[in-house]
């Protein structure tokens, strides 16, 4: 982990990204919370919350703060479809935003990790899930999730984490899709059911967070035109609400050099307050940190295009 940070460190990083969950019904590794049947238990061993401690010791030592998601709408480390399947026993994703039982036990969650770092200065924020939407990994939905759904609980949980702990900064996590039907691209067209604007708008979320893959939103052959009227459009957004908006997840897998140049270019002219790169990558000892195709590497050609780019941000001042 010190590894690791060091090399985002040196990038001109200030802030890193990282999950706070790992759901599990076979404890295993490193897991945060287990399941037996319908009863979670937070793992507070050096298997769970202990070795947490680590991560925040080791971003703390490189001079790095953390935003830390609390759980996934995808299926990658458990999520939220594993709270709907062990207490419901139900495949419809959306229940989670919804049923009483299952957000009294999120936020049961949210209390023993949240109340653990309350007065750790480490943490910059707390992100109530990565990428919530209507559906998730099952694709089984109960069909009456709307942008409606997803802000209500929005509103709900931020809440929540507000009336625990005042420290700290709370975001949604989300990908900053926006409520527009007749717009003519998918990402802007609120068929996921996230309202940007609305969300941002909630008293209790203290900045705006969006992700950008152009590519797998359909714009092959077009991310770098869309994608930087994407970042415009999220200042706009940032300026209306007057609060804090960063891009916190973007990436292409080819000619990374040239898009991002022209993304960061966009950010830096249009006063988005910041962004962050998915995924910062390491060579360790043990072989080289994962990579889905997006992870930037010390040795590649982007690391440079980063530091210029985190002096750039810096001299805003």
């Amino acid at each position: 982990m010190n590894a690791a940070f060091a090399d985002i460190a040196k990038a001109g990083a200030t802030v890193v990204r990282t999950w706070g969950f790992n759901e599990v019904t076979s404890p295993n590794g490193i897991y945060y919370q287990s399941w037996s049947g319908s009863t979670p238990t937070v793992n507070t061993g050096s298997t769970g919350l202990a070795n947490f401690d680590n991560v925040v010791a080791a971003a703390k030592a490189n001079g790095l703060r953390l935003i830390v998601a609390l759980t996934n709408n995808w299926s990658d480390y458990g999520g939220m479809d594993v709270y709907v399947k062990q207490i419901l026993n139900s495949p419809n994703h959306d229940l989670f935003y919804t049923d009483s039982t299952v957000k009294t036990a999120y936020k049961n969650y949210i209390k023993a990790f949240v109340g653990r770092y309350l007065n750790e200065p480490t943490i910059m924020a707390w992100e109530l899930a990565n990428e919530p939407r209507c559906k998730g990994s099952t694709g089984t939905s109960t069909g009456t999730c709307t942008t409606v759904t997803v802000t209500n609980w929005i509103k709900e949980i931020s809440a929540y984490i507000k009336s625990i702990d005042t420290n700290h900064l709370v975001a949604v996590g989300d990908e900053g899709f926006y409520n527009q039907p007749s717009a003519p691209t998918y990402p802007y067209q609120g068929s996921e059911g996230v309202d940007f604007d609305a969300n941002l708008s909630v008293s209790s979320i203290d900045f705006g967070t969006f992700h950008s893959y152009p590519t797998s939103w359909g714009q092959g052959g077009n991310e770098q035109a869309w994608g930087t009227q994407w970042i415009a459009d999220h200042q706009t957004s940032q300026a209306k609400a007057n609060k804090p908006v960063i891009l916190e997840e973007f990436g292409v897998t080819s000619n990374q050099p040239t898009i991002y140049q022209a993304w960061y270019n966009e950010v830096i002219s249009s006063g988005l307050t910041g962004d962050l790169i998915w995924q910062a990558g390491s060579h360790l000892s043990t072989g080289d940190t994962p990579n889905d195709g997006y992870a930037v590497y010390p040795d590649g050609a982007v690391y440079p295009i980063m530091q210029s780019h985190a002096t750039a941000l810096k001299s805003r001042g």
